[in-house]
């Protein structure tokens, strides 16, 4: 069940742990008037419009002022759409949690996860793929997901979801008054007008669900790029890891020239296995796009596998790739046969076979895990309405090429301006807000 969302709700906002700024936010009817009950300043705070006031928190049991800042923003001009107070502070968790006991203990109620998103949604200051995307941004892990998060909060989705609520309803409305006005003799649109109004609908919503395709990325293997210094063993390493194409392999260093591709099939993984030639100074034009290559597919990849040979040590182009973290490097030491592994790094062999299974299973593990992005539940969400729009607007579609009854094409109508109301919030159940914002943090 909601909780009142007339209340006066409290939580941390910030990361929590030690730290330059903690940030504990309130919001309600009485947000100001709780801050003002632990926080002074030499000027009268007011909640008129938005301010900033310096002063200090008085705690029980502490001895000297905690120094503070109070934020102040004034409804409907706030994120919930209530009147909002934040308190700016030290982040030090023994003094933050008794602030937060002291909001409490003076009118506030703790927030619920995502209790503070939910208010701006029911302010109609989000829909609801925007809500999703606060969520998305938040718990982004690369920069792809960021993007991807990013776009959809500043309407990517929302934008055209409008468009096409708006032209369908004007579409209804011509349809309903021709049922209104069905004895006089008055058209107000033809068969070949709705025809072409139906079609770019459905144009509109096969567009919106090619891009919710391209946002997903579980239909993409997970790529896996394998490099290293030359003869590291990289291209036996591919060899043994999955079927497909075999790489050149030889005691020369230098012997792959270009980058190879192959999959390695695991449950619930596709992985896309890459080898590329090893790092080397370019002594001509071909070892140089083999270079340029290999960075290329570097920057491409999910993850990298780093490669060592076994009895070898990091040298400075290695010890700075481990620290990266996007995308993120796994160490390898391969021909693990003739020579100990690196601490830290994983085992292997690729003439005795030690090491492979476990290499796979942390492969797989990586991909199953990268294959739910941040926007997951939002886009699972979001194409499940498009194809019921898609078939609502084709069956309507198909009674105006077929002349059945009016009736049949606004009921499909009605139903595909339900599904784009259920896609962005203006229509929801308790349960459908139970489930996507119980899914927050509290403090958002």
């Amino acid at each position: 069940m909601l909780a009142d969302p007339q209340d006066t709700i409290v939580a941390l906002s910030s990361a929590p742990g030690p730290g330059g700024r903690a940030i504990v936010r309130l919001s309600g009817a009485s947000s100001v008037a709780v801050a003002r009950a632990v926080f002074d300043c030499i000027e009268p705070v007011t909640a008129d419009r938005l301010r900033l006031f310096t002063g200090y928190c008085r705690l029980p049991d502490v001895a000297a002022p905690l120094p503070a800042d109070l934020y102040v923003w004034s409804a409907p001009r706030s994120y919930t759409g209530q009147q909002l107070a934040e308190l700016h502070t030290l982040s030090c968790p023994p003094l933050v949690d008794l602030l937060v006991a002291q909001l409490l203990a003076v009118g506030a109620r703790a927030a619920q996860p995502g209790e503070f998103t939910l208010r701006a949604f029911l302010a109609g200051k989000l829909d609801l793929t925007r809500a999703e995307a606060v969520l998305a941004v938040i718990e982004a892990g690369t920069r792809g997901e960021l993007r991807q998060a990013l776009t959809q909060l500043t309407g990517g989705i929302a934008r055209p979801l409008q468009e096409l609520r708006s032209q369908l309803l004007d579409l209804l409305a011509d349809i309903e008054a021709g049922l209104d006005f069905a004895e006089e003799d008055i058209q107000f649109a033809d068969s070949r007008d709705l025809l072409k109004r139906l079609s770019k609908g459905l144009a509109l919503v096969t567009l919106l669900r090619k891009q919710l395709d391209q946002r997903s990325l579980g239909d993409r293997p997970f790529r896996v790029v394998l490099a290293g210094r030359p003869n590291a063993g990289k291209s036996s390493l591919f060899n043994v890891l999955g079927d497909g194409l075999q790489a050149l392999v030889s005691a020369l260093p230098g012997t792959t020239r270009d980058y190879l591709v192959k999959p390695l099939d695991r449950p619930g993984a596709r992985i896309e296995l890459v080898d590329t030639a090893g790092w080397q100074k370019t002594n001509g034009a071909m070892s140089e796009q083999a270079q340029t290559l290999g960075r290329e597919q570097a920057e491409m990849a999910d993850l990298i596998l780093l490669c060592l040979e076994a009895g070898q040590q990091l040298n400075e182009t290695e010890r700075t790739l481990l620290r990266q973290t996007e995308p993120p490097v796994v160490g390898v030491s391969t021909k693990c046969d003739l020579g100990a592994a690196l601490p830290g790094f994983l085992r292997t062999s690729a003439v005795t076979g030690d090491g492979l299974e476990v290499l796979r299973d942390v492969l797989a593990e990586r991909a199953r895990s990268h294959a739910r992005p941040a926007l997951a539940p939002s886009l699972a969400r979001c194409r499940h309405h498009v194809d019921s729009c898609v078939q609502s607007l084709r069956i309507a579609h198909h009674a105006v090429l077929f002349e059945e009854p009016p009736e049949i094409v606004a009921m499909e109508l009605r139903a595909t301006l339900d599904q784009l109301g259920e896609m962005v919030g203006a229509v929801y159940t308790d349960d459908l807000l139970d489930r996507i914002f119980s899914r927050f943090c509290i403090g958002k």
